[in-house]
């Protein structure tokens, strides 16, 4: 698999990441097709067979219900095999999405996270934006709050998960990584990707299947769009289902040999 920078970071991940929703979360999800949550040993067989294809890069949240606990009691001495990503500002329950972005709920969100995460560190905290991008980047607490957790060592690099081209453009000057939107339906936030790119900011590209409604007809012609951009250092994208993951590798595997060639 190949590895690309996380932007400036001196992080380098896998060029495919694996999203865990689906470790933690069943209500009010935008996947097409219900499931259920996979069984603990389901899921360190999935972390297993994500390092054997080279992907490295986890992407959790607070948001995803049990994901975080699971993976911290799961990942067990392949912790630091992992570049973990996680999120701060929106909390779900009781089946409604919750967002709190002042200093005090960002530090405890990230303590949490450390603590169900079972790490001292984790190597990226984006905002999981509820829309308001730019409020969020210029007059909330919120980057300030991730700034000094960064400082005391608890967190590697911050970023914001976005809504909005606009948005993207905003935390450029904030924001060591960004999460965007990207897939061949979307091309909004492509012209943002690539100033992010210019500016040695990282990029984790969300909903490349967008949300599995692209079919596997959709994978290889998205990965294919998404893998050309050189601002792109991953796509994330959640499974379960092994065939679909190996599927996916296999797919990124070659959409980046024949980019070298």
């Amino acid at each position: 698999m190949q590895r690309r920078a996380l932007g400036s970071t001196g992080l380098t991940v896998s060029c495919l990441g694996l999203g865990t929703v689906k470790f933690g979360r069943t209500r009010q999800v935008k996947y097409p097709n219900a499931f259920t949550l996979p069984g603990d040993d389901q899921v360190r067989d999935i972390l297993d067979l994500a390092l054997d294809l080279g992907i490295d890069l986890l992407d959790t949240a607070p948001a995803y219900g049990t994901s975080e606990e699971r993976l911290g009691r799961l990942l067990g001495p392949r912790r630091d095999r992992f570049c973990i990503v996680t999120k701060a500002g929106e909390e779900f329950s009781d089946g409604q999405s919750r967002f709190d972005f002042s200093a005090g709920a960002i530090r405890a969100s990230v303590e949490r996270s450390l603590a169900r995460l079972r790490t001292d560190r984790v190597e990226c905290v984006l905002l999981h934006s509820d829309g308001r991008d730019e409020w969020i980047l210029r007059q909330s607490e919120a980057v300030d709050a991730l700034e000094d957790l960064k400082r005391e060592g608890k967190v590697r690099a911050v970023g914001i998960s976005a809504k909005s081209p606009q948005g993207l453009l905003c935390a450029l000057d904030r924001c060591d990584v960004v999460m965007a939107t990207l897939h061949p339906g979307y091309l909004d936030e492509r012209d943002a990707i690539r100033a992010a790119h210019a500016r040695g900011v990282g990029v984790l590209v969300k909903k490349a299947l967008a949300s599995g409604h692209l079919g596997s007809e959709g994978v290889e012609a998205s990965l294919r769009l998404c893998l050309s951009e050189a601002g792109v250092s991953s796509v994330v994208i959640g499974s379960i289902t092994p065939a679909h993951i190996r599927h996916n590798a296999e797919i990124a595997r070659r959409v980046c040999a024949e980019g070298l060639s």
